[in-house]
């Protein structure tokens, strides 16, 4: 089983950058592929960013330019860098883990993954 907490959601200015954080529990997560996406209200879940086991990268077309995903293993946390918020940005971000992932492994589809985080709000302000 893991768990997963996401913080450094809240209020940002249009234009602003905020870093997302998304610590996970027990011994996995250095074997585990991670994943960002986020959901606004009436929409579907949309994917952001996911990173391998080995450090490779993937970026949703949403976003691409605008973020940078990121893991420490030794603090088993993932990080989400996202620069010059737009007013299409607000939504619950989620990180997501997949556990016993193969090396090289990345997702977009929010069914490669087994484990969520609750996901901060993130609001935009004009």
């Amino acid at each position: 089983q893991v768990q997963l907490i996401e913080s450094g959601g809240g209020l940002v200015q249009a234009g602003g950058s905020l870093r997302l954080s998304c610590a996970a529990s027990g011994r996995t997560f250095g074997n585990s592929a991670m994943g960002w996406f986020r959901q606004a209200p009436g929409k579907e879940r949309d994917f952001i960013a996911a990173i391998s086991r080995s450090g490779i990268t993937q970026y949703g077309d949403s976003v691409k330019g605008r973020v940078a995903i990121s893991r420490d293993n030794a603090k088993n946390t993932m990080y989400l860098q996202m620069n010059s918020l737009k007013p299409e940005d607000p939504a619950v971000y989620y990180c997501a883990a997949r556990v016993d992932a193969n090396y090289a492994f990345t997702s977009a589809y929010p069914s490669g993954y087994a484990y969520w985080g609750p996901g901060p709000q993130v609001t935009v302000s004009s």
